[in-house]
């Protein structure tokens, strides 16, 4: 292509190649439509190369370390100290891990006939656009539709500003080039607690700042109950209810709790995790005609069409509820949207995890949430301390929590807390998705040992009660 050149004939251009826009711009092209895909970075996005990936990547060396670390009661009698060459750990992971699946993006886009093109894209009228290409010039392109995929940023909040030296946001945070002594953590909530958890096993002394009165806001209680006790014995300090301001001053950070008192926090990094925004700075929207509303995310209807018809956003951009499978599932809608499927966002429910230790999943209503939507929810519990694959892990902390309705019998959602309950959501979502009763999952054998099996005792305890109850 000759720089500063239309490119006619293109169906397609999607903005942003991270897990909402590389996807979109696959399943578009699958469907036979001229694609292509602008990033300005790498390919992936911040999920896979600052987020998603890499801070997974952190969580399973630190958990390793703490296994062998604390083995002595299963046998595994460690002499001297284990030490970690996290240089090592960072080698491993960039070029493992991140570099092998951002390998795998380019080679998907490669086999989908997707042609990349490497720059920061701006619009200049509805239905054309200008890249400035990251190797000199710039080059035009003109399409009938467009995918705005650009996700989010970190807030850089003015009370605690990031410097990307000593006080950085959750990419600064995965690039340490070593393992922090003193590691304070403003914000609890997912990135700050995931990344605090993660250094903590590699050796840090923690400390979480957290302005509300729990960590993960949002999170059901009972959840936060197991994993505030998980915290307390690997040696993290929580302080909630309590601000940190002015940055980091001489080695020592100011904290100050609800009633005014003020402590100094030793710290030799810090990260500032307060939230994330919708990115979208010089894509000059307005030249395309496509509004934001008052918190800077793109309104898109359930095909995530704009309110201009043919510019569709997706991911991060458009939505508060930021999370890298939701991205991918729009983008699959766009693209069918687009191709002109009768594909839309019509699922019923999105799992989030939290990649805390124990893990954190949960999916549908909470109890609260089916009583103010008017049902009459019935709720089981299952421990894992009495799911044998658990106790045969070591990992007997937390519970399954099945929430139904009494008159329908309806499965209405689920929590957890435990191992690897990560991988027990996606069957509850399904359930979910195929409006499944509470029975239908009970029904349904489960594996022995696994620990599924604590969804399954869950059901069947709900429906012991529930029968218990009609024979009152």
């Amino acid at each position: 292509m000759v720089m500063g050149s239309i490119k006619t004939g293109t169906d397609v251009v999607v903005i942003g190649a991270g897990p909402g826009g590389y996807v979109a711009a696959q399943r578009a092209a699958q469907l036979g439509l001229d694609v292509t895909l602008i990033e300005s970075e790498e390919l992936g996005g911040t999920c896979l190369n600052h987020g998603c990936i890499p801070s997974k990547a952190l969580i399973s060396v630190g958990d390793l370390l703490h296994k062998v670390n604390n083995g002595a009661e299963r046998g595994i009698v460690v002499k001297g100290a284990v030490e970690v060459d996290f240089a090592k750990t960072q080698e491993w992971k960039q070029t493992k891990v991140i570099k092998r699946l951002t390998t795998g993006v380019a080679s998907l886009m490669k086999a989908a006939q997707v042609e990349v093109v490497k720059g920061k894209a701006r619009f200049t009228d509805p239905h054309s656009l200008e890249v400035e290409l990251n190797d000199g010039g710039t080059a035009a392109y003109s399409f009938k539709y467009a995918i705005i995929a650009t996700g989010s940023r970190a807030v850089n909040p003015p009370f605690f500003p990031i410097d990307g030296q000593n006080v950085v946001d959750a990419q600064g945070a995965l690039a340490f080039t070593e393992v922090p002594a003193r590691f304070l953590v403003v914000g609890g909530g997912y990135i700050g607690v995931e990344l605090g958890i993660a250094y903590a096993k590699l050796g840090s002394q923690v400390t979480i700042v957290e302005a509300t009165g729990q960590l993960l806001p949002g999170t059901d209680p009972d959840l936060i109950n197991v994993l505030m006790r998980r915290l307390r014995r690997l040696g993290i300090n929580v302080l909630l209810n309590a601000k940190a301001s002015g940055g980091l001053q001489n080695g020592k950070v100011r904290v100050e709790d609800a009633e005014g008192k003020v402590q100094e926090i030793e710290a030799d990094k810090v990260l500032v995790s307060v939230g994330r925004r919708p990115f979208h700075e010089g894509l000059h929207l307005d030249k395309a005609g496509v509004r934001v509303d008052e918190k800077g995310f793109i309104p898109v209807d359930e095909q995530m069409r704009t309110n201009v018809s043919h510019i569709y956003a997706i991911g991060d951009v458009c939505s508060p509820v930021m999370l890298a499978h939701k991205a991918s599932a729009q983008g699959r809608v766009a693209a069918e949207a687009i191709a002109g499927l009768p594909s839309a966002a019509d699922w019923q429910t999105v799992p989030a995890v939290i990649f805390t230790d124990p893990e954190i999943a949960y999916v549908g209503l909470t109890e609260a949430q089916a009583r103010e939507q008017g049902y009459d929810p019935v709720v089981a519990r299952y421990n894992f301390a009495a799911v044998g694959r658990a106790l045969t892990m070591g990992e007997s902390d937390g519970f399954v929590k099945l929430v139904g309705d009494r008159k329908s019998g309806l499965l209405l959602g689920a929590q957890m807390i435990g191992p690897e309950v990560s991988e027990l959501i996606g069957e509850v979502t399904l359930a979910l998705e195929m409006g499944a009763q509470m029975e239908d999952v009970a029904l349904t054998p489960h594996y022995h040992p696994t620990l599924s099996e604590g969804i399954l005792e869950a059901a069947l305890s709900w429906v012991h009660d529930i029968e218990k109850a009609g024979r009152k």
